[in-house]
């Protein structure tokens, strides 16, 4: 499958970019807020869930990850929940990306993470892009959460 670069202008673009990353894993020491460029910027990897969804069903076997940049700009402030930033080998699994609306354009971003965790972005408008970094890579489980019944292959 080819790399992935995706641009979110609106709550529904990022309803993409959230479905991809889905269930990427990523280390407390590849997040970071540089306020002064108003930019929030994270790299991890995300699992390909087009691939393993391949023909609409799931595949059963062959998954794949891929190293992915996400980048949001127009940053005006990052709160963080539930995560010991200090901890910089501390691995996160990414759960979902939200818009919640303020005085529109703007609003706050949110990346749900396993566990609780999150993080808010208060952002002058949506304006964010996600962009793969290279080849995937095999991997031999697809993600799991435990309230879900077991796959059907």
């Amino acid at each position: 499958m080819p790399e992935l670069k995706l641009i979110a202008l609106d709550a529904d673009d990022l309803a993409v970019i959230s479905a991809h990353m889905q269930d990427a894993v990523l280390k407390v020491a590849d997040l970071a807020y540089l306020p002064a460029e108003k930019r929030f910027a994270a790299v991890g990897n995300r699992f390909d869930w087009a691939e393993a969804l391949k023909d609409g069903k799931l595949r059963g076997r062959g998954y794949a990850r891929r190293q992915a940049a996400l980048r949001f700009e127009r940053v005006l402030a990052a709160k963080v929940q539930g995560i010991d930033m200090r901890r910089k080998d501390a691995v996160l699994s990414l759960l979902a990306v939200s818009f919640e609306p303020g005085e529109m354009p703007a609003g706050s971003v949110t990346l749900h993470f396993a566990d609780g965790a999150a993080i808010r972005l208060d952002v002058e408008c949506i304006e964010a892009e996600l962009k793969d970094l290279g080849p995937a890579w095999s991997v031999k489980s697809m993600p799991r959460h435990p309230d879900e019944d077991p796959p059907r292959t």
